[in-house]
């Protein structure tokens, strides 16, 4: 991450620290700093000084899912510090947690003043992007009040109302105005020679809307057990391979990770469930797409992920047409939000349908599912979400009228409406800008798959031959359609998208992978295309580019147009095997195991698309999630792929 903030995931909520544990609330081009839950900044400082001082980090917070640093009193070499604070953090659900420990370096009695600055600003998270809009908030108040152990902030607008508790143990001696809103705890510690004290902080957050009182841990330590305990649960029964240790330590490095990122989410009836959050920092939270391909990857290990990210969507599932919300009826939902703005409509993404994809992706986990667990039951629940989201992508998403799958820039919301969503990421070989309607190869793809699966689910589960043949004529007529409009005979490649006049637009992208994936293009077609991502231009050894380099498209630090994304590299090894190419998968493979290993067996969102041999360790993308439900699976994938050797 950049800046050196670190980041403690559980759940819904997150925390960011910077290296000595403090939170700024000074806005960053990486990570922005504070304790957030439900998309709302619940501490926006938390500042420690020592004796009026900002103590000197000896140690800096390391990755964990504790915070751990040693801090002391800047002095010199002729002056060494009288005291050493330990300070240790982490977070629970809705919950920030800090132990100080102090202890005298002297033989004789010492007094240190301590204090910390605390604020809650309750900042949306869409005012802390880098896009510097503004967002008018009428009527909004703040106001906090000393309490015996602590203060309380609260912020009020209309209905919308949240606080933020911090209390200490032991008290603080007293709570000083700072004439900017924030306030500052202070306590004279009396230390014995060589003697210590320690001091506990608790954070307790109430954002809108939250079903219950958050359950604050007694200490960072018994929050990491907590974690700990959810992890373990969590990957009981899975198998890692014995033959190939790195893969194993980034299947259960990412394992933990999705852990971290379940969040809540309701099913149909009103059930609880926890889906796959997109990632942190600025996507925990329930992404269609997201929780969907990470619930494909961890199918064969983890079911229960597919068994609650179905039915959650299933329940917002679109019902009727709303176009600030691209919403129109069988459509699965791109983004929930929780935050103040989305709740008075001033971002779109309070339940924002903005994807092309998640409808067929939906449909190709349903019948995914069922053939690998044998539970219909499921499928039966959710056959009027099934037949609804068919009649989506046969009515209004374009297969009927434009024989393929189409969407158009969203000027509120997403300009692109695959996985390729940036600016621009839909673009000819030159760079050119692809303006109106929109065709994309990928999705296309999945359309493809979700008419398979679920002409078989309405056959062997929903007993409706009729239906199912609908369905499968549909499917190979589109087989047929894709192979000849979006074929580029010269290149030997399929066009990472068509234009609203049927024009192919011819940049060779990574997207040809996920048609591998999906099963759409016949053998000959499919195995040239394997071996075309495996070539130098497109793959950096690190994996393969999302645009090959040598177009002017490329560039290695755009966030599509060049970059390496390890969950679209697992789609690509899960097509690679598909199709026979077993030493092309195992290339990819061992590409993303390796940029795993140089990077603590995590893999990020998104890696630079420089060249491995022009530098040996992978370069970050500045803007990553640090931790990705996507990213997070795809060892998973991985080893699907092509096995644990």
């Amino acid at each position: 991450m950049t800046d050196r903030h670190h980041l403690l995931v559980h759940g819904g909520t997150f925390a960011c620290v910077g290296d000595g544990g403090d939170i700024s609330g000074v806005r960053n081009s990486g990570s922005p700093d504070g304790l957030f839950v439900r998309d709302a900044r619940h501490l926006s400082r938390w500042q420690l000084t020592a004796d009026g001082a900002v103590p000197e980090s000896l140690t800096p917070v390391a990755d964990g899912e504790t915070a751990r640093c040693v801090l002391v009193p800047r002095g010199g070499r002729q002056e060494p510090p009288a005291y050493t604070i330990f300070r240790e953090q982490a977070v629970g659900e809705g919950a920030f947690v800090e132990t100080l420990r102090l202890t005298s370096n002297r033989p004789v009695p010492t007094t240190v003043r301590l204090a910390l600055t605390v604020d809650a600003d309750f900042t949306d998270q869409f005012e802390l992007r880098s896009d510097h809009r503004t967002y008018v908030k009428v009527g909004a108040t703040r106001s906090r009040h000393v309490l015996d152990d602590g203060v309380e902030f609260s912020y009020q607008r209309g209905d919308w109302r949240s606080s933020t508790t911090v209390t200490a143990a032991p008290a603080p001696d007293g709570v000083e105005e700072t004439g900017t809103g924030a306030r500052r705890l202070v306590w004279s510690l009396d230390l014995a020679a060589h003697g210590a004290a320690e001091l506990s902080l608790r954070v307790a957050a109430r954002p809108h809307g939250a079903a219950q009182e958050p359950r604050v841990p007694a200490s960072p330590v018994a929050a990491g057990e907590q974690l700990r305990a959810l992890e373990a649960e969590f990957v009981e029964g899975v198998a890692f391979p014995t033959g190939w240790p790195e893969l194993s330590t980034a299947c259960a490095r990412g394992l933990a990770d999705l852990a971290a990122l379940q969040v809540p989410a309701t099913g149909p009836d009103g059930e609880e469930l926890r889906v796959p959050a997109g990632g942190a920092p600025w996507f925990l939270t329930l992404l269609g797409r997201d929780a969907l391909l990470t619930s494909l990857f961890a199918l064969p290990y983890l079911p229960q992920l597919a068994a609650a990210t179905l039915p959650a969507l299933a329940a917002v599932q679109a019902t009727e047409t709303g176009p600030a919300a691209v919403s129109q009826p069988g459509k699965i939902v791109h983004e929930v939000r929780h935050g103040e703005l989305a709740h008075f409509g001033q971002v779109p993404f309070g339940r924002y349908y903005g994807s092309v994809d998640a409808t067929p992706l939906f449909l190709v986990l349903l019948g995914a599912y069922v053939e690998r667990t044998g539970d219909t039951g499921l499928a039966r629940r959710l056959e009027p979400h099934a037949r609804a989201a068919i009649g989506w992508m046969l009515d209004h998403g374009g297969l009927t009228s434009r024989g393929y799958l189409v969407y158009r820039a969203d000027q509120g919301g997403l300009a692109n409406q695959n996985w390729k969503d940036s600016p621009g990421a839909i673009c000819s070989a030159d760079g050119t800008r692809t303006s109106g309607p929109v065709l994309a190869a990928g999705a296309q793809g999945y359309a493809y798959d979700a008419l398979r699966r679920t002409a078989h689910l309405a056959r062997t589960v929903w007993d409706d031959e009729v239906y199912a043949a609908l369905l499968e004529q549909a499917a190979g007529d589109l087989r047929d359609r894709f192979q000849r409009d979006f074929w580029m005979r010269e290149q030997e490649f399929p066009a990472l998208a068509l234009d609203g006049e049927g024009r192919q637009v011819d940049a060779l992208a990574s997207d040809a992978g996920h048609l591998l994936w999906s099963g759409l293009l016949d053998k000959e077609y499919g195995e040239a295309v394997g071996r075309r991502l495996l070539a130098p231009d497109f793959f950096s050894g690190w994996g393969v580019r999302t645009v090959a380099s040598g177009q002017g498209a490329y560039h290695p630090l755009s966030y599509h147009r060049g970059s390496v994304w390890p969950h679209d590299n697992a789609l690509i090894a899960l097509g690679l095997a598909r199709y026979g190419l077993h030493d092309e998968a195992r290339s990819v493979a061992h590409a993303l195991v390796d940029a795993a290993s140089a990077t603590g067996h995590r893999l990020p969102e998104v890696l630079a698309g420089y060249d491995r041999g022009a530098c040996p360790t992978p370069v970050p993308y500045p803007h990553a999630c640090v931790r990705e439900s996507r990213s997070a699976a795809a060892p998973l994938a991985l080893l699907t792929a092509v096995g644990g050797v």
